[in-house]
């Protein structure tokens, strides 16, 4: 397999910038963020900071989200709420600023929330012109926009693979693809191992975590390095993004050390 690792949910102890060195240090080479900074466009010196620290320990910089809003609060996206359309699009142009910096070719756009008071219809309208937006501002370079799945989120509409299925269909860009969040999928309900025999080829991208509890693999009841090993021979090719609550005092002890560069 070829492990990437995502330091927003692990290494949280650490100051953003001490969080690649890190990732190096436990043997990996590639790392993923959710969106590091607080607003839609970084402070001064921040992105420059963010990728000196990526430069500076080897790691690659594998998959970054868009702005997502405020998470600890419950926020999930701003894509698909009309009066974040500007916010949203500031937000890209950040965004592709730091991929052509780090090599960096996908991107996680978090759907958002539904808006009380706007209809459903509009929010899913703004959404695919927002996705459009963005597939197109990152195509030049041959970045994927990857739309996701996302559990314990009730608000948020897209909770199974078809319903993010029928978004990518929506907005018609090759390079708009699935994100494959083992970990929401199960917990939400979806059958993954049919999700799995039907759609592995075109996965833009797979993150896992065992359930219950989102922790390290083997933790709990998923099959989830059966359900990695079935998509390897479908014909899914990307990367594993390790996206998981630390548990154990080494997060990555399940994983032999010659396994995660």
């Amino acid at each position: 397999m070829t492990y990437t690792v995502n330091a927003s949910i692990l290494l949280t102890d650490l100051p953003l910038t001490e969080r690649p060195a890190a990732v190096a240090a436990h043997g990996f080479t590639r790392a993923e963020f959710w969106w590091p900074f607080a607003g839609p466009v970084p402070e001064h010196g921040e992105a420059a900071a963010f990728v000196a620290a990526l430069h500076d320990a080897g790691v690659q910089l594998t998959g970054l989200n868009f702005y997502a809003g405020d998470m600890p609060a419950g926020e999930r996206g701003a894509l698909s709420q009309p009066e974040r359309t500007e916010e949203f699009r500031a937000n890209v142009a950040a965004v592709v600023e730091i991929a052509r910096e780090t090599g960096c070719r996908a991107f996680n756009a978090l759907y958002g929330n539904r808006v009380p008071g706007v209809p459903e219809a509009e929010q899913d309208t703004v959404a695919v012109e927002n996705l459009r937006w963005a597939a197109d501002a990152v195509a030049p370079f041959g970045g994927v926009v990857l739309v996701e799945p996302v559990s314990e989120a009730p608000d948020y509409p897209l909770k199974t693979a078809a319903d993010a299925l029928a978004v990518i269909d929506a907005v018609g860009r090759e390079n708009v693809k699935l994100l494959a969040d083992f970990y929401h999928l199960a917990v939400n309900g979806d059958d993954v191992a049919a999700v799995v025999e039907e759609h592995a080829a075109d996965f833009g991208h797979v993150q896992i975590a065992d359930a219950p509890g989102r922790h390290e693999p083997g933790t709990g009841d998923l099959p989830v390095g059966q359900w990695v090993r079935r998509a390897r021979e479908l014909g899914y090719e990307g990367l594993v993004s390790l996206e998981y609550v630390q548990s154990a005092p080494d997060p990555f002890a399940w994983l032999p050390r010659e396994q995660r560069a």
